[in-house]
């Protein structure tokens, strides 16, 4: 009874050690994948100024958009607050929403269906992205250290400095916590206002103001600190969204929201 036992015991130890090595393996594989870029998705240049005129219907087409509305009208308090709170124009902040959550409503059809659309809520996401804006925890990192930073070139002042600051001796767990809370998405607002505003802040110090630019400002949100280099002659583009029968960019879809009179009451240009 007694060997019998040890065996079962010995056995259940082998299968949980190689359980829980093929966890690791995967973690070290999210991770490595993410540092690499691997993650990102491919992206498109918009070459004609009259694609914003000819695709400007389809993103609003389908059921994705009528739940969508709901959902964001709902968090306009906490829209409206961060991007007042970071210097912004909230409609901004909105189509990057938008542009977000269009994206995962129609890259997860079974989802949206059993979840989103029955419940009216706002996808929130907490694996490569983190929350319904779709901030990567490098990017959430550099956004808190472009406001600490006075030789930074996308630092806004003194006045800013304090915006992010954390309450807890658990930076890394309070970020994550920060961006993935399903009661408040507040601060997920708040990173993503912040980086609009840093984006505007080191092209302005550039010499190329591009704040009447919702298709740059979307398109340099996508991609990242790193490939936002201020000139004169900027083009929009992004990961590829498609939507139906359409492909659109990041930045040409946020620009036909932001221009379009959808919920304009709400989050007026």
């Amino acid at each position: 009874m007694t060997a019998t036992f040890h065996r079962k015991l010995l056995g259940a130890v082998e299968i949980a050690v190689y359980i829980f090595a093929a966890i690791g393996f995967i973690m070290v594989a999210i991770y490595i994948a993410v540092a690499s870029g691997l993650t990102n998705t491919s992206g498109i240049i918009d070459e004609q100024r009259n694609f914003f005129i000819d695709q400007s219907q389809s993103w609003k087409s389908g059921q994705e958009w009528v739940v969508l509305q709901e959902a964001i009208v709902n968090d306009a308090e906490d829209i409206i607050s961060a991007a007042a709170t970071a210097g912004v124009n909230p409609r901004m902040i909105v189509a990057l929403l938008v542009v977000e959550q269009l994206r995962l409503f129609h890259s997860n059809r079974e989802i949206f269906k059993t979840v989103f659309a029955p419940l009216k809520i706002l996808g929130n996401q907490n694996q490569f992205s983190w929350g319904v804006m779709g901030i990567k925890r490098d990017t959430a990192k550099t956004i808190e250290r472009n406001l600490t930073d006075p030789s930074s070139l996308w630092y806004l002042g003194s006045e800013h400095e304090n915006l992010l600051d954390f309450t807890s001796e658990h930076p890394d767990q309070e970020r994550f916590i920060r961006l993935t809370d399903k009661d408040s998405r507040y601060y997920s607002y708040l990173y993503a206002a912040i980086l609009v505003r840093q984006i505007e802040k080191q092209w302005s110090n550039a010499g190329f103001s591009i704040s009447d630019r919702p298709d740059i400002i979307a398109t340099l949100y996508d991609i990242g600190f790193d490939r936002s280099r201020p000139h004169a002659d900027p083009k929009s583009g992004g990961a590829k969204i498609d939507i139906g029968d359409t492909s659109y960019s990041f930045g040409s879809l946020a620009r036909i929201f932001y221009e379009s009179d959808e919920l304009i009451t709400e989050f007026p240009r």
